[in-house]
């Protein structure tokens, strides 16, 4: 038998050390941005140094900056995952409704509850747009919750007997996403965050009743005409 062939009959064995080398990156990571986190929700951007955060993670400047560029950056992963977290707490509420309107408030409910949590409110609300910049917080956020926002404007605009094309719908969704981040950041900013809630989701209250109202009449567009997909 040729030295090949008993080769091939070997079996391959993984490359242990490559591979604890990646588990050990990952938990650095992990570790750094935890750290962070706290840190920035508790003291904010400005006040949270980075020597505090290596320390909290107990690892090396060399080994944050293995990893991020920055401070910003590091700043950005927090924001991510802050946002993440958000938009996946919202898409669990969504599930398991038929009903439309069920499905909206049901939607604007977990994301009240959602702004009004200590680190949405600093790193998101509050932190997000100057240490991020606004384009760039912009991004970021549609990136997490735009797709939620679509998803419920869609459920009720198919209530009726619209048919509108992805265009318009597109439109609607970004009116009632510019709306919800304002409303955010009300709530947010307010001195009694539950209060401000309740208001915010009475006047949504009223605006979705009106869709329903329209919905049920059958009226049409307020131009009379039906956009028709193509």
């Amino acid at each position: 038998m040729t030295k090949s062939s008993v080769s091939k009959l070997v079996p391959k064995v993984p490359h242990v050390g490559a591979s604890r080398r990646q588990q050990y990156s990952a938990s650095t990571k992990r570790a750094l941005v935890d750290v962070a986190e706290e840190l920035f929700t508790e003291l904010g951007y400005a006040n949270a140094s980075l020597d505090a955060i290596v320390a909290g993670a107990r690892v090396t400047k060399g080994a944050l900056y293995h990893h991020f560029s920055g401070k910003q950056a590091l700043f950005e992963a927090v924001f991510e995952r802050v946002e993440t977290d958000a938009a996946r707490a919202i898409q669990r509420s969504l599930k398991g409704h038929k009903d439309p309107w069920e499905k909206a408030i049901a939607g604007l409910r977990a994301f009240l509850e959602v702004v009004q949590e200590p680190r949405y409110r600093r790193i998101v609300i509050q932190e997000g747009p100057a240490v991020l910049g606004y384009e760039r917080y912009r991004e970021q956020e549609e990136r997490s919750t735009f797709a939620n926002v679509l998803d419920i404007v869609q459920a009720v605009l198919s209530a009726g007997k619209w048919k509108l094309d992805e265009a318009m719908q597109q439109t609607f969704a970004r009116i009632f996403f510019g709306a919800m981040s304002s409303a955010g950041e009300s709530v947010a900013g307010a001195e009694d965050p539950i209060a401000a809630a309740g208001r915010v989701e009475t006047a949504i209250g009223f605006i979705l009743a009106g869709f329903q109202a329209l919905a049920a009449s059958g009226v049409e567009l307020p131009n009379g005409e039906v956009i028709e997909s193509k």
